[in-house]
Protein backbone atom coordinates (compact mmCIF):
# COMPACT_ATOMS: atom_id res chain seq x y z
CA UNK A 1 0.00 0.00 0.00
CA UNK A 2 1.62 3.54 -1.05
CA UNK A 3 1.77 6.09 1.67
CA UNK A 4 -1.03 8.33 -0.27
CA UNK A 5 -3.82 5.51 -0.05
CA UNK A 6 -2.25 4.65 3.46
CA UNK A 7 -2.66 8.16 4.66
CA UNK A 8 -6.24 8.17 2.86
CA UNK A 9 -7.19 4.90 4.32
CA UNK A 10 -6.17 6.43 8.02
CA UNK A 11 -8.19 9.30 7.33
CA UNK A 12 -10.62 7.74 6.44
CA UNK A 13 -10.74 5.18 9.49
CA UNK A 14 -11.15 8.35 11.80
CA UNK A 15 -13.94 10.10 9.76
CA UNK A 16 -16.04 7.08 9.41
CA UNK A 17 -15.47 5.80 13.28
CA UNK A 18 -17.22 9.26 14.52
CA UNK A 19 -20.49 8.26 11.91
CA UNK A 20 -20.85 4.98 14.30
CA UNK A 21 -24.28 5.16 15.73
CA UNK A 22 -25.55 7.83 14.26
CA UNK A 23 -28.98 7.72 12.17
CA UNK A 24 -29.15 10.74 10.57
CA UNK A 25 -28.15 14.07 8.99
CA UNK A 26 -29.36 17.53 10.76
CA UNK A 27 -33.44 17.65 10.19
CA UNK A 28 -33.52 14.86 7.58
CA UNK A 29 -34.14 12.44 9.96
CA UNK A 30 -37.83 12.35 8.00
CA UNK A 31 -37.08 11.63 5.05
CA UNK A 32 -37.81 8.33 3.30
CA UNK A 33 -34.85 7.54 0.12
CA UNK A 34 -37.67 5.82 -1.49
CA UNK A 35 -39.15 8.59 -1.79
CA UNK A 36 -36.36 10.76 -3.61
CA UNK A 37 -36.56 8.29 -6.90
CA UNK A 38 -36.43 10.45 -9.67
CA UNK A 39 -39.76 11.11 -11.58
CA UNK A 40 -39.43 10.56 -15.53
CA UNK A 41 -40.48 13.68 -17.54
CA UNK A 42 -39.46 16.19 -14.55
CA UNK A 43 -36.70 17.11 -12.32
CA UNK A 44 -36.86 17.52 -8.83
CA UNK A 45 -34.53 20.33 -7.63
CA UNK A 46 -35.76 20.80 -4.61
CA UNK A 47 -32.43 19.37 -2.81
CA UNK A 48 -31.06 22.46 -2.92
CA UNK A 49 -33.40 24.18 0.00
CA UNK A 50 -32.87 21.38 2.16
CA UNK A 51 -28.48 22.46 2.20
CA UNK A 52 -29.23 25.05 5.17
CA UNK A 53 -26.83 23.57 7.90
CA UNK A 54 -23.67 25.70 8.96
CA UNK A 55 -21.34 23.39 7.40
CA UNK A 56 -22.24 22.82 3.50
CA UNK A 57 -20.09 20.19 0.99
CA UNK A 58 -20.43 18.80 -2.20
CA UNK A 59 -18.58 16.19 -3.15
CA UNK A 60 -18.00 15.69 -7.40
CA UNK A 61 -17.56 12.09 -7.71
CA UNK A 62 -16.86 11.55 -11.74
CA UNK A 63 -15.02 8.19 -11.20
CA UNK A 64 -15.66 4.62 -10.06
CA UNK A 65 -11.96 4.92 -8.04
CA UNK A 66 -13.25 1.53 -6.03
CA UNK A 67 -15.99 4.18 -4.04
CA UNK A 68 -13.36 6.10 -2.89
CA UNK A 69 -15.20 9.10 -3.82
CA UNK A 70 -18.20 8.31 -1.80
CA UNK A 71 -16.16 7.33 1.09
CA UNK A 72 -13.96 10.67 1.32
CA UNK A 73 -17.83 12.61 2.15
CA UNK A 74 -17.83 10.06 4.95
CA UNK A 75 -14.68 11.06 5.80
CA UNK A 76 -15.35 14.63 5.81
CA UNK A 77 -18.16 14.04 7.99
CA UNK A 78 -16.66 12.06 11.16
CA UNK A 79 -13.96 14.78 10.51
CA UNK A 80 -15.66 18.20 11.32
CA UNK A 81 -17.19 16.23 13.92
CA UNK A 82 -13.71 15.49 15.22
CA UNK A 83 -11.52 18.12 15.14
CA UNK A 84 -14.28 21.21 14.25
CA UNK A 85 -16.66 19.58 17.43
CA UNK A 86 -19.69 19.88 14.68
CA UNK A 87 -22.87 17.99 15.86
CA UNK A 88 -24.85 15.96 12.30
CA UNK A 89 -27.16 18.84 12.50
CA UNK A 90 -24.68 21.38 11.30
CA UNK A 91 -23.12 19.42 8.45
CA UNK A 92 -25.18 20.14 4.92
CA UNK A 93 -23.25 17.39 2.73
CA UNK A 94 -23.89 17.11 -0.75
CA UNK A 95 -22.69 14.19 -3.28
CA UNK A 96 -22.61 14.36 -7.08
CA UNK A 97 -22.53 11.06 -9.21
CA UNK A 98 -21.61 11.68 -12.57
CA UNK A 99 -19.47 10.60 -15.61
CA UNK A 100 -17.61 7.22 -15.08
CA UNK A 101 -19.36 7.51 -11.40
CA UNK A 102 -22.79 6.98 -12.21
CA UNK A 103 -22.03 3.04 -12.15
CA UNK A 104 -21.95 3.62 -8.06
CA UNK A 105 -25.56 5.28 -8.48
CA UNK A 106 -26.86 1.59 -9.49
CA UNK A 107 -27.64 -1.15 -7.72
CA UNK A 108 -26.31 -4.72 -7.32
CA UNK A 109 -28.45 -6.19 -9.75
CA UNK A 110 -27.59 -3.82 -12.51
CA UNK A 111 -23.89 -4.85 -11.79
CA UNK A 112 -24.90 -8.35 -11.85
CA UNK A 113 -26.86 -8.39 -14.99
CA UNK A 114 -24.51 -5.65 -17.40
CA UNK A 115 -21.13 -7.34 -15.09
CA UNK A 116 -20.20 -3.35 -14.94
CA UNK A 117 -17.48 -4.59 -12.06
CA UNK A 118 -15.19 -6.51 -14.91
CA UNK A 119 -16.52 -4.19 -17.84
CA UNK A 120 -14.92 -1.22 -16.04
CA UNK A 121 -12.16 -3.34 -14.19
CA UNK A 122 -12.83 -2.28 -10.46
CA UNK A 123 -11.16 -3.24 -7.38
CA UNK A 124 -12.42 -3.80 -3.83
CA UNK A 125 -11.91 -0.86 -1.87
CA UNK A 126 -9.95 -2.23 0.91
CA UNK A 127 -8.12 -5.35 -0.64
CA UNK A 128 -7.91 -3.94 -4.22
CA UNK A 129 -8.53 -7.35 -5.72
CA UNK A 130 -11.28 -7.25 -8.54
CA UNK A 131 -14.71 -7.49 -7.59
CA UNK A 132 -17.87 -7.92 -9.49
CA UNK A 133 -19.39 -5.43 -6.47
CA UNK A 134 -20.63 -2.03 -6.32
CA UNK A 135 -17.69 -0.52 -4.08
CA UNK A 136 -20.09 1.87 -2.79
CA UNK A 137 -22.49 -0.84 -1.47
CA UNK A 138 -19.99 -2.90 0.56
CA UNK A 139 -20.44 -3.12 4.09
CA UNK A 140 -20.90 -5.77 6.88
CA UNK A 141 -22.47 -8.48 4.84
CA UNK A 142 -19.70 -8.18 2.60
CA UNK A 143 -16.85 -8.29 4.99
CA UNK A 144 -16.38 -4.41 5.36
CA UNK A 145 -15.42 -3.54 8.81
CA UNK A 146 -16.16 -0.97 10.85
CA UNK A 147 -15.84 2.03 10.96
CA UNK A 148 -15.60 1.99 7.14
CA UNK A 149 -18.81 0.14 6.52
CA UNK A 150 -20.48 3.47 7.66
CA UNK A 151 -19.11 5.05 4.31
CA UNK A 152 -21.34 2.62 2.20
CA UNK A 153 -23.64 5.19 -0.06
CA UNK A 154 -27.06 3.43 1.27
CA UNK A 155 -25.71 4.12 4.42
CA UNK A 156 -25.14 7.77 4.05
CA UNK A 157 -28.41 7.97 1.85
CA UNK A 158 -29.88 6.65 5.29
CA UNK A 159 -28.02 9.62 6.88
CA UNK A 160 -30.06 12.18 5.21
CA UNK A 161 -26.78 12.79 2.66
CA UNK A 162 -28.38 14.24 -0.52
CA UNK A 163 -26.72 12.00 -3.70
CA UNK A 164 -27.27 13.12 -6.93
CA UNK A 165 -26.70 11.28 -10.46
CA UNK A 166 -25.84 12.97 -13.65
CA UNK A 167 -28.37 12.48 -16.56
CA UNK A 168 -25.82 12.71 -19.73
CA UNK A 169 -23.77 9.89 -18.16
CA UNK A 170 -27.20 8.13 -16.99
CA UNK A 171 -27.32 7.64 -20.63
CA UNK A 172 -24.19 5.46 -20.91
CA UNK A 173 -26.27 2.58 -18.60
CA UNK A 174 -29.01 3.31 -21.38
CA UNK A 175 -27.07 2.19 -24.03
CA UNK A 176 -25.46 -0.46 -21.95
CA UNK A 177 -29.31 -1.98 -21.87
CA UNK A 178 -29.73 -1.28 -25.18
CA UNK A 179 -26.81 -3.16 -26.43
CA UNK A 180 -27.96 -5.51 -23.64
CA UNK A 181 -31.30 -6.31 -24.59
CA UNK A 182 -32.20 -5.22 -27.76
CA UNK A 183 -34.68 -2.28 -26.01
CA UNK A 184 -35.58 0.73 -27.37
CA UNK A 185 -34.48 4.24 -26.09
CA UNK A 186 -37.87 4.51 -23.74
CA UNK A 187 -37.66 0.83 -21.66
CA UNK A 188 -33.92 1.41 -21.50
CA UNK A 189 -34.12 4.78 -19.42
CA UNK A 190 -37.01 3.10 -17.70
CA UNK A 191 -34.98 0.41 -16.84
CA UNK A 192 -32.06 2.62 -15.92
CA UNK A 193 -34.35 4.69 -13.80
CA UNK A 194 -35.34 2.40 -12.07
CA UNK A 195 -31.84 0.53 -11.29
CA UNK A 196 -30.88 4.11 -9.60
CA UNK A 197 -30.08 3.21 -5.62
CA UNK A 198 -33.34 4.41 -3.99
CA UNK A 199 -32.80 7.74 -2.67
CA UNK A 200 -30.60 9.55 -5.53
CA UNK A 201 -32.06 11.80 -7.19
CA UNK A 202 -31.33 12.81 -10.99
CA UNK A 203 -30.24 15.36 -12.64
CA UNK A 204 -29.67 17.08 -16.06
CA UNK A 205 -25.83 16.57 -15.68
CA UNK A 206 -23.51 16.76 -13.28
CA UNK A 207 -22.69 19.98 -13.61
CA UNK A 208 -25.59 21.28 -13.45
CA UNK A 209 -25.90 19.57 -9.88
CA UNK A 210 -22.37 21.29 -8.72
CA UNK A 211 -23.23 24.79 -9.97
CA UNK A 212 -26.81 24.59 -8.17
CA UNK A 213 -25.16 23.47 -4.97
CA UNK A 214 -22.44 25.87 -5.01
CA UNK A 215 -25.05 28.53 -5.24
CA UNK A 216 -26.65 26.94 -2.26
CA UNK A 217 -23.62 27.73 -0.74
CA UNK A 218 -21.85 24.55 -0.50
CA UNK A 219 -17.98 24.43 -1.06
CA UNK A 220 -16.27 22.49 -3.71
CA UNK A 221 -14.68 19.14 -3.18
CA UNK A 222 -13.17 17.52 -6.48
CA UNK A 223 -14.35 13.51 -4.77
CA UNK A 224 -12.48 10.90 -7.17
Amino acid sequence: MDSTRRDFMQHLAVGAAALTGIPTLGNRAWLNPASLAPQQGQWDVTWANRITNQYKTVFDCAEVESGYGVWRLAAWAGQWMDVMKATPAQLSPVLILRHNAIALAMNQAFWDKYEIGKRKNVTHPLTLQPTTKNPALLDEKDGIPEPFSNAGLHKQLQRGVIVLACNLALQDCVELIKSGTGADNDAARKEAIAALVPGVILQPSGVFAAVRAQEAGCSYVKAA
